[in-house]
């Protein structure tokens, strides 16, 4: 359940499930609010599953669990995953070393899950492990005036840098948390946590107080960070390894075991995995409506290479656009192949990522051994 929703009720909002919460999908014109991103600044409140964990041993017990080294100074985050022995991704999270505790971000039908698993695997560690969603009010502000935008509201502390520290201050009356964002709009990007009950103040405060800030919800979401060329876990993450995904951010090649590191050290000593991430645009004609659904098939002549995981309408570009994955080798930049909607072949081409150069360039775009 969203913490704002008479705000984003009187902002026009409609709303949508994601992963069992309640999220603002649109205010109307998602188009037309990407774009106003893109130019200056807007705000979202985001729909995490947030875990916290204490105790003496919570650095050690998490850094022993996950793909990335977990930081060991307050003010410090990182971008991490838990895999299967498979190396599968059983879902991605951003940890924060907040003095005494760590705060775990995740997608928002993984929080209950990931508490569950962990709490089964402590042993005589010193770790206490709860989900604490409800407690916290996250908004996101992103777009090439941000830091501006966080400089006219934002007291007793300076924007925040680089990627994923973050300081503490007030808004107005509220006191917050600014982390600095790994750009996955592509553009500069902050997230500002606050307390639950201060929630309507802040989200009111990053809208109209100081630089003011477009409303935006998780349509134009996913088609800014796909713009952006970032994986999200329920499209191109879920059940992958990440050597597949190319989010090589996520991974510390140098820290000790955790649960599939086997298997992506496999990969990455045989120096590139069967299939990667590619950027395609659906090429201009018609309106391609509907698009691409998940999974729907990229083509090269009669021989099927990959699918589609996902595509929107770039508000950008105006075209329509979408991540396919493929066999490593089977497009070079620039080929021509097809996608196939609803029977028909549309043809395609394979573009580099980003799709669009914004104002930063996001930490997951997918890289890989050549």
């Amino acid at each position: 359940m969203t913490l704002v929703s008479d705000a984003h009720a009187d902002h026009g909002a409609a709303f949508v499930d994601r992963g069992g919460r309640e999220v603002v999908d649109h205010y109307g014109r998602p188009d037309s609010v990407g774009r106003a991103v893109r130019n200056g600044v807007g705000t979202i409140e985001m729909g995490y599953g947030i875990v916290v964990v204490t105790g003496d041993d919570r650095v050690a017990f998490v850094d022993d669990a996950v793909s990335n080294a977990v930081p060991r100074t307050d003010g410090e985050g990182v971008y991490a995953l838990l895999l299967d022995p498979q190396g599968g991704i059983e879902t991605d999270m951003y940890v924060y070393n907040a003095g005494e505790r760590l705060l775990v971000f995740t997608p928002p039908d993984q929080a209950a899950p990931l508490v569950e698993h962990w709490s089964e695997n402590v042993f005589i560690q010193d770790v206490a492990i709860r989900e604490a969603t409800t407690e916290f009010g996250v908004f996101g502000v992103h777009g090439p005036t941000a830091t501006e935008k966080i400089a006219s509201v934002l007291n007793g502390a300076g924007s925040p840098e680089p990627a994923l520290s973050f300081v503490r201050g007030t808004m107005v009356d509220a006191g917050v948390t600014v982390i600095a964002s790994d750009a996955p709009l592509g553009e500069e990007g902050y997230e500002v946590i606050c307390a639950a009950d201060d929630a309507p103040e802040v989200f009111d405060t990053l809208l109209v107080r100081g630089l003011n800030s477009a409303p935006f919800g998780y349509r134009t979401w996913d088609a800014l960070t796909l713009e952006a060329g970032t994986p999200l876990f329920e499209y191109e993450l879920d059940g992958r390894i990440p050597n597949v995904a190319g989010i090589r951010n996520a991974l510390d090649f140098e820290k000790g075991c955790y649960v599939g590191q086997e298997v992506v050290s496999r990969v990455e000593n045989q120096g590139r995995p069967s299939r990667r991430l590619v950027g395609l645009v659906l090429e201009e004609g018609d309106d391609h409506e509907p698009l691409p659904e998940a999974g729907a098939a990229i083509v090269d002549g009669d021989a099927a290479i990959g699918e589609v995981t996902r595509a929107v309408a770039s508000p950008s570009l105006d075209a329509p656009i979408a991540f396919g994955l493929v066999a490593f080798e089977a497009l070079a930049p620039g080929q021509s192949v097809a996608v196939r909607i609803d029977g028909t072949d549309v043809p395609a081409r394979r573009v580099a990522l980003p799709f669009q150069d914004g104002s930063a360039r996001s930490a997951r775009v997918p890289t890989y051994p050549e």
